[in-house]
């Protein structure tokens, strides 16, 4: 027997088209053939508060924080890496550096003279995700749940106030803003994405209405090739990779803590993970952790969404 959420429309509008197309406004001829719902997905509802709390959990362990500064340079020997030097002038000695830089990892990268030996590169990708009230009576924190609607080029979940937040699916129509300088790019929402992102929510959720003054943020995604995260070493000695997580792995972090310390470890110790990829023991799961599929030398993987959604 068909079933839907009550606030939803089945109709099918695949494949994604821009909003200046005719094919846009089409009425669809058929219904979505089907969807898969996962009760154990999730999303973090205050990020703020949950990297506080990552902040507070490491200094608990003796990490220490250097906040507002940037790194201008990695130094380095002609066998390893020797530390990293501040914006303020300051050195930092390491016999060990992890490039963590979000957006800015192919900037270090580059800093580092790493970036030729990779197959597997990162850019900065603009991205904008917008924010809609909810349809009228429908209680969309209480009902509602993370979605990714591939037919509309869509994903979406409920945000504080019983708002729907909405980002793009990344179907081939729309363009990708790629950005050269991750210091230096437009953080303002654009009327283009507006229309596209809300115009396909709204074909989605019967009733839902779109306010005149556009809300929503502008940001950066660490993108790379196939959207799969670098977990990896480098050729550089002692310089390590934990890049391209393109906005979706924050929920992972405590894992792929535990993949890099693994991996930095037995590297270390000399082992050779280009040779001879490092499979771990997932410590709660006992699953399988290949941790080469996330290699910096690794073909790009074809089965990829190739989207924020991993």
């Amino acid at each position: 027997m068909k079933q839907k959420m009550p606030m939803w429309g089945s109709g099918a509008h695949y494949p994604p088209t821009p909003v200046e197309d005719d094919a846009f406004w089409a009425e669809p001829k058929q219904d979505v053939p089907g969807a898969l719902f996962v009760p154990g997905e999730g999303y973090i509802n205050d990020p703020v508060l949950a990297t506080h709390n990552l902040r507070r959990a490491a200094e608990n362990v003796g990490v220490k924080f250097i906040l507002g500064r940037a790194v201008t340079d990695v130094h380095k020997d002609a066998e390893k890496v020797l530390g990293v030097t501040l914006d303020n002038g300051d050195k930092i000695d390491a016999q060990i550096v992890v490039n963590v830089a979000g957006p800015h990892s192919f900037v270090i990268n580059r800093m580092a003279g790493v970036e030729d030996g990779m197959k597997i590169k990162t850019r900065a990708l603009r991205h904008e995700v917008h924010f809609v009230p909810a349809p009228e009576g429908v209680d969309y924190r209480a009902n509602g749940s993370v979605t990714s609607d591939n037919d509309s080029g869509i994903y979406f979940r409920p945000e504080t106030g019983n708002l729907i937040l909405v980002g793009s699916g990344d179907p081939p129509c729309d363009p990708l803003e790629w950005v050269d300088d991750p210091d230096n790019y437009n953080t303002s929402i654009t009327d283009e994405r507006w229309k596209a992102q809300t115009y396909r929510l709204a074909r989605r959720f019967e009733g839902m209405g779109i306010p005149n003054q556009p809300q929503g943020i502008a940001d950066l995604y660490d993108v790379t090739d196939d959207w799969i995260p670098i977990y990896d070493k480098s050729d550089l000695n002692g310089f390590y990779l934990a890049i391209g997580t393109s906005g979706n792995q924050f929920k992972n972090a405590a894992p792929v803590g535990y993949m890099m310390a693994e991996l930095i470890d037995r590297c270390e110790k000399g082992h050779d993970h280009d040779k001879e990829p490092i499979t771990l023991k997932g410590k709660y799961t006992d699953l399988d952790i290949e941790v080469g599929f996330y290699s910096r030398l690794r073909e790009t993987v074809a089965e990829s969404s190739f989207s924020v959604l991993g």
